[in-house]
């Protein structure tokens, strides 16, 4: 793995800042520090040049008497065999002398601190290639010495055509050097520490007014906005509008203002919409009924009626039993969109569920029909005619929509304290295409689940067992696919109502 690849999947693996607020306040670190790192390291260079080139001068102005000393034997043997005594007058402690002749070092000495000081150096063979490879042209350059360290060395031309070096040591340098890298570094993350809390205060204030955004849009976003009149929470505080924020704001407000204007109107045309079928259904009521009882009246009439009126006589009491069916539908989802109570009373679902398999076994005796009842009866809270319309409707459209020999069970459980109610069926299933809006009214297959089904239902059954349970508080659901049919009714047990 390259190093730019190994940089690139260390700064992935790194945690970034998920808020506005942290992205600006690391950006305004950031930025700091790299200015903090830019100021502190144009210093450590400029002065490290300037203190380097300070030594240069030293260097220059005290020239190669040392060395001189060296070359000319101006030096005193002392009471040790092998050692030199040079001219270290005006020398500064530390500063070395270097003869070579050819390349090779025949003389060393180096100026210690202290009273009768030993010049004696021990080079290594390291130490003298780097020496007999120093440029001869007046300029300082810097080595490495193992034995004594770095220096700053300048070497002259000698008068017998050997060389001569004089140095001073950078650790001196090096010292203030660090000091100001250690004082730095100190004083700027201070600074980037200091900068960084009042950055985060700086930017949470500044950012108030889009906090106050974010908290009106959270609260529109819990209100129940599917249906019914819909009241918007205050609008959000608008700040300076000329800055983004205070524009933000602004255009904030007035999304507000027209959503609210749309759900007032779409609630107002529900409104029209739940009056015109409360009152369509009660005044077509009598009419049907009466269309009906005359149909009903001219099949009983004693006289011989052929055979053609008969049937038309048949048909017109059929669809208009039809239409009075549908015409109560319609007035009970109209009644029960407008919050109209129902009634309330301990309910034997157990007892409700055996009555309502019963009748659809004898509507339906070509499927197959199972139970799976609890020991213990279940009991809820709720209205027991509409409970066992929902069952009916349920079991209905099982009968209805699936093939003979299909066989459908009904379960019924407690889950805690909720009653739970399954319809089950083995048939081919429900469309994917209806299924997410197969609660809604008028929802009809374009092909029926069973091909001999009569047709002519309104598509209201579903969305009336929907309605009711939804008003005894309660939930369904519809799992389908092919072969594996599902609907989920959950209701509180008496317990809990």
């Amino acid at each position: 793995m390259t190093l730019a690849r190994r940089l690139r999947h260390l700064l992935r693996r790194l945690p970034r800042p998920r808020t506005l607020r942290a992205r600006l306040t690391a950006g305004l670190v950031v930025l700091l520090a790299v200015s903090c790192a830019a100021v502190g390291v144009a210093a450590v260079v400029e002065l490290d040049g300037f203190l380097t080139g300070r030594l240069d001068q030293q260097l220059q102005q005290t020239g190669p008497s040392f060395p001189q000393s060296l070359e000319h034997g101006n030096y005193k043997p002392s009471d040790r065999d092998g050692d030199e005594r040079a001219d270290t007058r005006r020398q500064a402690a530390g500063t070395l002398g270097v003869r070579l002749v050819k390349g090779q070092v025949t003389n060393v000495a180096l100026v210690p601190s202290g009273a009768d000081p030993d010049l004696t150096v021990t080079l290594t063979a390291r130490d003298r290639a780097a020496l007999a490879e120093l440029p001869v042209d007046g300029r300082g350059h810097t080595v490495h010495l193992a034995s004594i360290g770095c220096y700053r060395l300048l070497a002259w031309p000698g008068r017998d055509g050997d060389v001569l070096v004089i140095g001073l040591p950078l650790e001196p340098v090096r010292a203030t050097v660090q000091r100001l890298e250690l004082v730095a570094a100190a004083v700027f993350g201070v600074a980037l520490a200091s900068a960084g809390v009042a950055g985060a205060l700086w930017v949470r204030w500044s950012l108030r007014p889009l906090s106050r955004v974010a908290d009106t849009a959270t609260r529109v976003s819990e209100l129940p906005l599917a249906s019914g009149e819909v009241a918007l929470p205050s609008r959000a505080p608008e700040s300076d509008p000329r800055s983004e924020v205070g524009r933000m704001a602004t255009a904030f407000n007035r999304m507000l203002g027209h959503v609210e204007d749309a759900l007032s109107k779409r609630h107002a045309s529900e409104e029209r919409l739940r009056t015109f079928a409360a009152d369509a259904s009660h005044e077509l009521r009598t009419p049907v009924a009466s269309v009906r009882g005359h149909a009903e009246l001219a099949l009983f009439h004693p006289g011989p009626l052929p055979p053609e009126i008969t049937r038309a006589l048949e048909r017109i009491a059929a669809e208009s039993s039809r239409m009075g069916e549908m015409v109560d539908d319609l007035l009970l989802l109209a009644r029960l969109d407008a919050g109209r109570p129902l009634e309330s009373h301990p309910v034997d679902l157990t007892h409700l569920v055996l009555d309502a398999v019963t009748d659809a076994r004898a509507a339906g005796p070509d499927h197959r029909w199972t139970l799976d009842l609890p020991e213990r009866p279940v009991t809820v809270t709720g209205d027991t005619h509409r409970l066992h319309q929902v069952l009916a409707n349920l079991l209905a459209n099982a009968r209805l929509h699936t093939p003979a020999g299909t066989k459908v069970t009904v379960t019924l459980e407690t889950e805690g304290r909720t009653a739970v109610l399954r319809v089950h069926d083995d048939g081919p299933g429900v469309p994917k295409d209806i299924q997410p809006g197969v609660f809604e009214r008028f929802t009809r297959a374009e092909h029926r689940r069973r091909a001999d089904a009569p047709g002519g239902g309104a598509g209201l059954g579903l969305s009336i067992v929907a309605a009711v349970v939804e008003a005894h508080g309660g939930t369904v659901t519809l799992t389908s696919h092919p072969g594996a049919t599902t609907f989920t009714v959950e209701l509180a047990t008496s317990g809990d109502a």
